[in-house]
């Protein structure tokens, strides 16, 4: 699992630095170089989609590693065993 983890933490993307709620609009504005405002006005009407949108930031907030190279599902399954 921890390699899985790892090819994860090998992507140049991560979550934040401008948190609002999981940081998913503040890496993507980072990575991009895009106003965060527009990536969260974006975000909030892929929410529109019946569960594509919410899903999708889900999934990127359990699975794309914070500024510190943490992953949220990582920590969720250590806690589990």
């Amino acid at each position: 699992m921890d390699t899985f983890f790892n090819s994860l933490r090998s992507i140049p993307f991560r979550r934040g630095p401008k948190r609002l709620v999981a940081g998913v609009a503040g890496g993507i504005s980072e990575k991009f170089g895009w106003d965060v405002t527009l990536v969260r006005i974006g975000l909030l009407l892929s929410f529109l989609l019946p569960v594509l949108g919410i899903g999708a930031y889900l999934v990127a907030w359990l699975l794309l590693p914070a500024q510190d190279d943490s992953i949220v599902l990582q920590k969720l399954v250590r806690q589990v065993r």
